[in-house]
């Protein structure tokens, strides 16, 4: 899937075998290599995690892009486009997918699950503690809490 203002892509996925047997035991999803163009130099990679029922954000990365990849549990990433349109993009540990939202553009993480989840986040542009390159946000005409369980 892609849009003007975030893309979601599918992930290459091998299968592992063990050296003795060739028995099948486990697989390996390639996030980023330097040479698949998809994610300009990395400068910052860490593990974001949600508790169970939280919101992160809304919020806008004033200059980083921001790539999400699903390491445990269940996340859904609201964003809103930069013509007002909000997108929902689910997926969870099993899947293979990338989110990538750039820079200038809103959006929240959401944990509907009863477990934490733990995203992998590559970014552009690394963090500072006081660089004030986020802003939060306010959708105001969207239900974040609709996917949090009662």
């Amino acid at each position: 899937m892609k849009e003007e203002n975030f893309v979601v892509l599918d992930l290459e996925k091998h299968q592992t075998k063990d050296i003795h047997d060739s028995h099948i035991n486990g697989e390996l999803t390639v996030i980023w290599r330097n040479w698949d163009n998809i994610i300009k130099n990395p400068e910052m990679i860490y593990v974001n995690s949600v508790n169970p029922g939280e919101i992160k954000g809304p919020h806008v990365h004033l200059k980083r892009t921001s790539y999400f990849y699903c390491i445990e549990g269940t996340m859904v990433i609201i964003i809103q486009d930069k013509n007002g349109k909000y997108h929902e993009i689910e997926t969870n540990h099993n899947e293979s997918k990338l989110v990538c939202v750039s820079n200038g553009v809103g959006a929240a993480i959401v944990n509907p699950s009863n477990n934490i989840t733990k995203i992998l986040v590559l970014a552009d542009v690394s963090w500072k503690p006081d660089d004030n390159e986020m802003k939060n946000l306010v959708f105001a005409d969207y239900d974040l809490k609709k996917w949090i369980q009662k």
